[in-house]
């Protein structure tokens, strides 16, 4: 048995957020980086806990601005979707994608997440759509182009109108932009 909570950043102990980067670090293959932690809080939690109170699974989603055709959009971006190993394929992924994104319907004018190729299903089975049109980054000096490796966003659109005729803007940050 689980129980999927939501809470603030502001609103988890010390403890609690251990217990998310502990979870974060081990999912990822010790590919979480400081600037990765840094982009996953500062918004709502998603977490699922087992029956004797460990952390399962989680997701984040923090806010962001998109510019995109003259406007800046408030975005809810998904951040350190994981699940334990000895819990994947359970549809825990689900639960916290769902607490996620009601989040997102409720808050923001769409939602955007960048997916691994090992998440992608995930996303895509829940109505996500990768963007196709042109994505950059809005940097201190202007718009800068992403490294031709990183793959189109996700999104999720709420209000917002979105034409591929015109890129989508991300806010600068540390690390990977999206």
């Amino acid at each position: 048995m689980t129980t999927l909570s939501t809470a603030h950043t502001a609103d988890l102990t010390r403890a609690e957020l251990r217990s998310v980067r502990a979870l974060l670090d081990d999912a990822f293959d010790g590919g979480f980086s400081d600037d990765d932690w840094d982009h996953t809080v500062g918004g709502v939690h998603a977490l699922v806990r087992d029956s004797a109170g460990d952390l399962v699974a989680h997701g984040s989603v923090v806010q962001r601005r998109v510019a995109h055709a003259g406007r800046s959009l408030r975005t809810g971006y998904v951040e350190g979707v994981a699940v334990r190993a000895d819990a994947r394929r359970s549809g825990l992924g689900g639960r916290v994608m769902a607490a996620l994104e009601r989040v997102i319907d409720a808050a923001y004018e769409m939602g955007a997440l960048s997916a691994s190729p090992d998440g992608a299903g995930l996303y895509r089975a829940r109505g996500w759509e990768q963007w196709q049109g042109a994505f950059a980054a809005y940097g201190p000096d202007g718009p800068v182009p992403l490294p031709d490796d990183e793959s189109a966003p996700y999104l999720r659109r709420v209000t917002a109108a979105l034409d591929p005729a015109h890129a989508l803007l991300f806010d600068w940050r540390g690390g990977d932009i999206l």
